[in-house]
């Protein structure tokens, strides 16, 4: 009988679920979106009962439009939106309110006033994070001190924290297993990548309890099976992995010094690290990369919080474009942006400016501005904060990068990765399939249910579908990210506690 690998890849607008052979190579796919909530300037939650609907509906989906019996699928690796933050009863398996997402930065003032106590200067030393709102730990405590009851239910053990991996493999296995891995735990502000253990002095500095933790495992693990009653058969949940280290091992960036790129709603550039943990200094984050038999391969990661999401809002609020793949026909008409620059900081900016108090701007409009210009402008915004963050990567001392492989719903677009390969001054490669993702969380659970034998054979599943090569002259490339560097000044907040 032919056997099948089910990745779920639960991201921040969507869910997909992929069906993958043995030899790696996706077949099928289904793809369902879902409701963002913004119940207030700044904050962004999910409905993590929609979620889970929306996922089990696509896992349903790929499986009837294969054609094949559940009994065929051999086993399945979960990836996940990281940080979003969740708290349920751990009887009825009910949230005590909605997930607060990512990209939510409610708990800026929180942030600003624990700065001040002396065990914020901890945090960046044990986890390889900096205190923002972005990460779980603020989210976390808002949920136990806003929401009634909350804080003496989790102290009694009552209540439940995950991630979205959490609560998936939670509603999965019908309640019977509550865990994480290693690179979601790294993402929580509350777990030490040096012990690899959630850490007493971060617990009791956020005022979180211990038994409201999911245990932490490799990414490759026997984490339980599907409760009988989703799909007919008990089916081995063997790997689970954050979206980003998903891609990274999609990728195959399993070679100290790689970097992989993915545009999807945000972009998250990962630099394959080794065994090294590099304290930067220019406000990135170090975390974990994957864990695999118990040996730890570190990250070190830019995170820029608005991407796919800009386009999605060109589409959706200014109804410029119709569909996201419009925006490369409209960039490709007209020869620059006629000096408007887009500045998407909806939710503040991410790395390395961390500056939650910031706000999205479309700057240099005249009387001649076309929608083309501001569209052309989005998607040149993309490419100026990557190299925000590459810039930032080499201001930490880092050796020169050995590739740089994009992937995620915008690699499609051969006009951005065009421009993204002129002002990187780099080869820009984009692999055959591009929603490595899954394709990781996929990788994963072969390796953890013994269908690969070994991360050297999953690297060769790796194909290259083009490259782009710079273009551009260094007087221009140098014009064209001053003027940006520019715009980004002009809509700095006040609040900027790491410059």
């Amino acid at each position: 009988m032919t056997k099948y690998i089910l990745a779920i890849d639960q991201g921040t607008t969507s869910s997909r679920a992929m069906l993958l052979n043995q030899r790696g190579t996706p077949l099928q796919q289904a793809q369902q979106e879902f409701t963002q909530h913004y119940p207030g300037d700044g904050e962004v939650e999910h409905d993590p009962e929609e979620i889970w609907r929306v996922t089990y509906a696509c896992c349903k989906a790929v499986i009837e439009k294969m054609a094949i019996d559940a009994k065929q699928i051999a086993t399945i690796g979960i990836t996940n939106q990281r940080e979003t933050t969740l708290i349920w009863d751990r009887k009825t398996g009910k949230p005590i309110h909605n997930a607060i997402v990512w990209q939510d930065r409610r708990t800026a003032n929180m942030c600003d006033a624990l700065r001040k106590e002396p065990m914020a200067q901890q945090i960046n030393a044990k986890t390889g994070l900096l205190l923002d709102p972005y990460l779980s730990a603020t989210k976390i405590k808002w949920l136990l001190e806003n929401i009634p009851q909350a804080e003496k239910q989790a102290k009694t053990g009552e209540l439940a924290f995950g991630t979205i991996d959490t609560f998936l493999l939670w509603k999965l296995t019908n309640g019977k297993v509550h865990a994480t891995d290693a690179s979601n735990a790294s993402r929580t502000m509350i777990f030490n990548i040096h012990t690899q253990k959630w850490d007493n002095d971060l617990l009791n500095f956020f005022d979180i309890p211990q038994n409201l933790l999911p245990s932490v495992f490799d990414n490759c693990h026997h984490y339980g099976v599907t409760d009988k009653s989703l799909f007919g058969v008990e089916i081995p949940i063997t790997a689970m992995i954050g979206d980003q280290q998903g891609a990274l091992v999609g990728q195959a960036c399993f070679h100290s010094g790689m970097i992989k790129s993915t545009y999807g709603t945000g972009c998250f550039l990962l630099l394959n690290t080794g065994d090294k943990i590099i304290q930067s200094r220019s406000n990135l984050i170090s975390t974990v990369a994957y864990r695999i038999k118990g040996k730890v391969t570190y990250g070190l990661e830019g995170s820029i919080f608005n991407a796919g999401t800009t386009i999605k809002w060109l589409r959706d609020n200014l109804h410029l474009i119709r569909q996201a793949s419009e925006a490369e026909r409209l960039a490709q008409q007209v020869k620059n942006t006629n000096g408007v620059y887009f500045v998407p900081a909806f939710t503040g900016l991410g790395a390395p400016y961390w500056d939650p108090g910031a706000r999205g701007a479309i700057l240099g409009l005249a009387r001649d501005t076309e929608s083309a210009h501001i569209v052309r402008a989005a998607l040149e915004a993309v490419c100026y904060q990557t190299l925000d963050l590459l810039q930032a990567m080499q201001n930490d001392g880092i050796d020169p990068i050995k590739l740089f492989r994009v992937d995620g719903g915008m690699a499609v677009n051969n006009w951005l990765l065009q421009f993204l390969a002129n002002m990187l001054e780099h080869t820009v490669q984009r692999p055959k399939y591009v929603e490595t993702t899954a394709m990781g969380a996929a990788y994963l659970a072969g390796l953890g249910a013994g269908l690969f034998s070994s991360l050297k054979e999953i690297e060769a599943f790796w194909q290259a579908e083009q490259e782009f090569h710079p273009k551009i002259g260094a007087d221009l490339r140098h014009s064209l990210y001053s003027s940006w560097k520019q715009a980004v000044n002009r809509v700095r907040s006040e609040r900027q506690p790491l410059q």
